[in-house]
């Protein structure tokens, strides 16, 4: 459907490219409203899945006492529970965007995986989604620390099992920069991004459309007007709650706080998701649309150039979309969900290939 992978060549960029182009889900990918993205972003992030998936929740403490929520999708009659023994199935970790929005496409995604034999779990950051909040800190837009405990608590959870990762909107940020700064040590076999924000500062300077902006805005107030109490010796909670937009939230909860204030420039030098995107040594996919109102024209919001050289990083471009949409005509899947799983099992069958080509044993 004149999607385009642009990357740079390699063997596996050889076997994505075939395995992307057999597959069913890029062709037909057209989708009804062409010319109205933005009535397509709304839908996409008020509309919930039908019918809503189970979950079982598990409270993960961090070393600071804080926590972070692990919601295993158990599927729609609770047939499957993430609190098992840990078996070979791939572990899908669901990352939301930064406002902690459990959207019903991210849900949708976790119950078709959950279908192909994937064992999905949706990672709440603290405060978010109705995760308790037990210290008067919250987690940065680029600050992988807490995802770090999660995914090791994962490995050890899970030893058998491939885990994979795959982050929508916004909360590519954090995926991004958790790989950066990981490199080789990530634990991870692959991640993938559903239209990503790659320049944290630039996208929070530039403005949202008011239709996305004002229902996160809201979103992330109500859940955190719960712990006003608590944030009232950290931050300024006037100002925190008289917010009029994403960037005054941002500044509020991480760079005008009570005891180390920092500057906005300071803030994104430490939280920018590609600072350290030349360290990564896992392949990511970023499913990305040439229309995306939210994270903007492609020519000022896409890193080509990192694409190009970077022998990890794959772009999946599509000329329609819109924000984590990708919806198919009809009432079939997104397409876009459907991709994703299909780069996820061809990165383990060219993965499986190379350790028969190299006769490299396969870990106990």
């Amino acid at each position: 459907g004149r999607c385009r992978l642009l990357c740079k060549p390699s063997a596996l960029a050889q076997h994505l490219v075939r395995s992307l182009g057999r597959s069913a889900a890029l062709r037909g990918g057209r989708w009804l409203w062409p010319c109205w993205p933005r009535l397509q972003m709304l839908r996409q992030l008020l509309q919930p899945p039908e019918p809503e998936p189970a979950v079982a929740r598990e409270l993960l403490q961090l070393p600071d006492t804080g926590l972070v929520a692990l919601d295993w999708l158990v599927g729609r009659r609770g047939a499957r529970s993430g609190s098992g023994g840990g078996g070979p199935s791939s572990v899908l970790l669901l990352i939301p965007n930064a406002a902690g929005k459990v959207t019903g496409g991210l849900l949708q995604l976790g119950l078709r995986a959950l279908e192909r034999g994937f064992v999905p779990v949706i990672f709440n950051r603290r405060g978010h989604n109705g995760c308790p909040l037990t210290t008067p800190r919250l987690q940065p837009f680029g600050d992988p620390g807490d995802l770090r405990e999660a995914v090791t608590y994962l490995r050890c959870r899970h030893p058998t099992a491939s885990l994979l990762a795959v982050s929508e909107g916004s909360g590519s940020g954090l995926l991004l920069a958790y790989l950066g700064e990981s490199g080789s040590s990530s634990r991870l076999a692959a991640a993938a991004c559903i239209s990503p924000i790659f320049r944290g500062r630039d996208w929070f300077e530039a403005g949202m459309p008011w239709l996305y902006e004002w229902p996160l805005l809201l979103h992330l107030k109500r859940g955190l007007s719960r712990y006003v109490g608590s944030l009232a010796e950290a931050v300024d909670v006037d100002r925190l709650l008289g917010s009029r937009s994403l960037r005054e939230l941002e500044e509020a909860l991480f760079c005008r706080t009570k005891s180390r204030p920092t500057s906005w420039e300071a803030y994104w030098e430490r939280n920018e998701p590609l600072r350290d995107a030349d360290e990564a040594a896992v392949p990511v996919l970023c499913l990305c649309s040439a229309d995306d109102p939210v994270r903007g024209p492609p020519a000022r919001s896409l890193p080509l150039e990192l694409f190009r050289s970077s022998p990890y990083f794959f772009l999946l471009l599509t000329p329609r979309g819109g924000h984590c949409g990708f919806p198919r005509r009809g009432a079939g899947p997104c397409w876009g969900h459907e991709a994703v799983l299909e780069y996820f099992r061809a990165m383990a069958e060219f993965l499986r290939a190379e350790e028969r080509r190299k006769g490299l044993p396969r870990p106990r």
